[in-house]
């Protein structure tokens, strides 16, 4: 099965396309591969997003801030629901137990969603008119 698909279909990444993106930018490592110059490499060939992937490989994955350190235990061609998808992989203990770490450490200093730099809205874009027309 490719490691695309099985990105996509355990739930890793949304779509194929980011899949593909993540394998092809260097984020996802297959069998503790050495990183060359932003790719990812498995005994010295570039592995591409058509890598076929069998039960028993392990892949290290970056999303973000968080890195997951999985095996792989069985393979599906289907997306199916999350309590599924989660049956397709194992974790080891101390990538979970990094990954909440991590995450509680971004909470506490005030990481989230809500602080996110956006567009000013309406209302803040008049402010900002009225302010340079001043």
């Amino acid at each position: 099965m490719r490691i695309d698909k099985w990105l996509w279909a355990a739930r890793f990444f949304k779509t194929r396309s980011l899949a593909v993106a993540a394998i092809s930018g260097g984020k996802v490592h297959l069998n503790v591969a050495a990183i060359s110059g932003g790719k990812v490499h498995l005994n010295g060939s570039r592995i591409k997003p058509s890598h076929r992937l069998a039960p028993g490989d392990r892949l290290r994955i970056s999303k973000g801030p968080y890195s997951f350190d999985i095996t792989v235990v069985r393979l599906t061609t289907q997306r199916r629901p999350a309590e599924e998808a989660r049956t397709l992989y194992d974790e080891s203990v101390a990538s979970a137990a990094e990954r909440h770490e991590r995450y509680r450490e971004r909470k506490l200093q005030g990481h989230s969603a809500r602080h996110r730099e956006r567009k000013p809205d309406k209302h803040t874009r008049r402010r900002i008119r009225e302010l340079k027309q001043q």
